[in-house]
């Protein structure tokens, strides 16, 4: 994929799944996310924005470091973390990138016992990552990022307060929201937990 100081190991394993072309989504968002800048991305579905969600977060991190987890991605309901997880390990091949998945499916005690072992990625539903950091020692001045997928459907259930009472315990970090609609909720989200977010609203 032709962007701007990819990680090659990232691009290897991009080119291996075909995708070779950055769509306008990823060529419009990538500088400035990598920038580290408070992002809000709106694009409809099927436009790449789970490509761009997980390809900017391998860039960022590029490989495992310490125990506490450096990337916290939220996403709507088990199905859609697990989807997740998987194009994150297909993104990360060619990385020692530790990436893991909790819903609020899974067995919390047991979800802990494996992220203390040391992660970077963590992926899972706002219920149980709220569960988890409200029990949970992490360090999260480890944390470089703080990502919301599908923000305008996890707001559309009312989940959104437990996003920000997370983000509220986070001093510094870059937030990045993804959404296809850019609702009231989604706005109010933005304002409470981001510094002077840039909004990319894509056709």
């Amino acid at each position: 994929m032709q962007l701007k100081k990819i990680n090659p190991h990232l691009q290897q394993a991009l080119v291996e799944l075909g995708l070779v072309e950055a769509n306008e989504i990823q060529e419009e968002t990538f500088s400035v996310i990598k920038s580290g800048a408070d992002v809000v991305v709106q694009a409809e579905k099927g436009t790449g924005k789970t490509t761009t969600l997980v390809l900017n977060v391998i860039q960022k991190l590029e490989k495992a470091h310490l125990l506490s987890p450096r990337a916290l991605v939220f996403s709507e309901n088990k199905e859609r973390v697990l989807e997740l997880e998987e194009r994150f390990k297909q993104f990360a091949k060619y990385t020692d990138l530790r990436i893991y998945a909790v819903h609020d499916k899974s067995d919390l005690d047991y979800d802990k016992n494996q992220i203390s072992v040391g992660i970077d990625i963590l992926i899972g539903t706002p219920t149980r990552l709220n569960d988890m950091f409200s029990t949970a020692g992490y360090d999260v001045n480890q944390l470089k990022m703080f990502v919301v997928d599908d923000a305008d459907a996890i707001a559309k259930v009312r989940l959104e307060a437990k996003i920000k009472r997370i983000s509220d315990s986070i001093a510094k970090t870059q937030r990045i929201l993804f959404c296809e609609v850019i609702s009231e909720r989604v706005e109010s989200l933005a304002d409470q937990i981001m510094v002077e977010p840039l909004f990319f609203e894509m056709d």
